[in-house]
């Protein structure tokens, strides 16, 4: 009964979106993507999920861009810049005749605006101020030039300015217009939101007054009208909406690249890439809550590691395709220790810490005890999960620990109301990802013990005095090859503290595109270059 009825969600649910699909013929004048889920709001000021950041990407600029081969800096919304002598300075010119997607001037006052925001209490945008707290204050100039200062040593400080989402100061300060922040979006980028259909789709429009089409450099980029955005989280429905041609991209995990994208379809109609670059890589994890009882000895988190089968994992759901993650730092990365290995599947060695550390199965019911505060204490752990993709890694893990006696209870919670849950820090444990990040990495936001206070993305509340140090070290070493030592340190430190289950990096980009797609090449050096694609 119950696996009829998962085939009936499964079919309603591709009914519905194919249903739903546009009217017009599949032409040169759209293209359609999936983001993965829908976004828990669409406001700059508050959002920190990747669904949002994948729409913001269409809507909003920073000053600067990299270059998606050389890594270096090229213009965007400012056209030229200049760095003080002790890097203290930094002076932006931003370009002329730039208009928000409501008509209005882009001027200095939106880039000044932008910044003082951060750090207003009436916004949610704790997760960015790690970032912008050596800031110490940003000037404007003249209508067209803008000036931030910096009053502490902090490596990544031009790049932050560089890179800083610009928003519209009209739009986001008029208190009238608070109750749109969720829905509506206003930038200067190359697409325009022009229809929201909650739970369904986002339809971005060509921004016919984008400042890059004057532009020869950028003439070649962003050139498709239109872009739809699913919002599909289902894996099964994704690649079913692919292979009817009704998506023309889609990011794949190595399981579905593999087992799930054989047949004649996948060689008449849709190419498959498997490619590699320099991107960032994330990873999946279980993150502890540390203030648990449980949880915040770091012997049972150990133990609990020892019990998460990665080896059966990459063969049998990652076909090798990914390496394993041994700490807070991509493997692939520069600042990674290679001395720091993974945590080795051992279910014998696990038990004996746990009955070390006091764990025994007193009632003899199959599952450990231990006195806890005064109170008989059972070792239960319930997980939160916010999709069905990683349902299948967290039963062999639960299956694994109930053999030496450990309950998992993995719960399954929509999204919006999974956020909730981590920003009160109402929970046990989690099953979450990190996305790459930056090249030049800066640990703050996710590890230091400040990032733990309101809504900071340290949801965990992982606290190391050491590392803390090493982070504020790192984050005043301007030069990259005494930064690497401390980042290794760091990264050394937190693995092992255990505050998670570090589980894969990417090794490979997988994705699968229609034949329609016309790209200059299946990746640049730091991205796919989506926005050089064309139809």
């Amino acid at each position: 009964m119950a696996v009829k009825l998962a085939k009936l969600v499964f079919l309603f649910l591709l009914f519905s979106l194919v249903a739903c699909q546009d009217k017009g013929k599949k032409n040169k004048s759209t293209i359609y993507y999936n983001i993965g889920g829908e976004p828990t709001t669409l406001s700059p000021l508050s959002a920190s999920d990747g669904y949002t950041t994948a729409v913001h990407s269409y809507v909003f600029e920073g000053l600067l861009d990299r270059d998606l081969d050389s890594y270096e800096w090229k213009p965007a919304l400012a056209t030229e810049w200049k760095i003080s002598e002790d890097k203290k300075v930094f002076d932006f010119k931003l370009r002329e005749g730039v208009k928000w997607h409501d008509g209005k001037d882009f001027t200095a006052e939106d880039v000044k605006y932008s910044y003082d925001v951060i750090f207003s209490d009436d916004y949610k945008a704790v997760q960015a101020r790690p970032y912008y707290e050596s800031i110490k204050s940003v000037e404007v100039l003249d209508k067209h030039t803008v000036r931030f200062t910096v009053k502490d040593d902090y490596f990544q400080n031009f790049d932050v300015c560089a890179t800083l989402t610009v928003l519209p100061k009209h739009f986001y300060s008029d208190a009238a217009n608070k109750k749109k922040f969720s829905r509506e979006i206003i930038g200067t980028g190359p697409y325009k939101l022009s229809k929201y259909d909650k739970g369904q789709k986002m339809v971005m429009e060509k921004n016919k007054d984008w400042w890059g089409m004057k532009v020869d450099s950028e003439k070649d980029t962003n050139v498709i009208p239109k872009i739809v955005l699913r919002m599909v989280s289902e894996e099964n429905v994704s690649l079913e909406l692919l292979k009817k041609g009704d998506l023309d991209f889609l990011g794949m995990r190595p399981d579905g690249f593999v087992k799930k994208t054989v047949g004649k379809i996948w060689e008449d109609k849709i190419v498959k890439v498997k490619t590699e670059n320099k991107t960032p890589k994330g990873y999946s994890f279980i993150g502890w809550n540390l203030k648990h009882p449980i949880l915040k000895d770091k012997e049972v988190r150990k133990a609990l590691a020892m019990l998460f089968n990665r080896p059966l994992m990459l063969d049998k759901f990652e076909y090798n395709l990914s390496e394993y993650a041994t700490g807070p730092i991509y493997v692939q990365s520069d600042y990674a220790n290679t001395n720091v290995k993974p945590v080795p599947f051992d279910p014998s060695e696990a038990l004996k810490i746990l009955r070390q550390t006091g764990w025994v199965d007193t009632d003899k019911d199959g599952l450990l005890d231990k006195v806890i505060d005064g109170k008989k204490t059972k070792l239960s752990i319930t997980i939160m999960e916010p999709t069905q993709e990683a349902m299948k890694y967290l039963t062999i893990f639960k299956e694994d620990a109930s053999k030496v006696g450990v309950e998992i209870n993995i719960k399954n919670i929509e999204w919006n109301s999974f956020v909730k849950l981590l920003d009160e820090r109402k929970f046990e444990a989690v099953r979450l990802a990190w996305g790459g990040g930056s090249v030049e990495i800066d640990p703050k936001q996710i590890w230091h013990s400040q990032s733990s206070l309101g809504a900071g993305s340290n949801f965990i509340s992982y606290s190391n005095p050491e590392v803390d140090r090493l982070i504020d070290q790192a984050r005043k070493t301007y030069n990259k090859e005494d930064r690497i030592p401390l980042l290794q340190k760091i990264h050394a430190l937190v693995a092992e503290d255990y505050p998670y289950i570090f589980w894969f990096n990417n090794r490979y980009t997988l994705y699968g595109h229609s034949k329609r797609v016309i790209k200059p090449k299946d990746t640049f050096k730091y991205g796919l270059g989506q926005q050089y694609w064309k139809l």
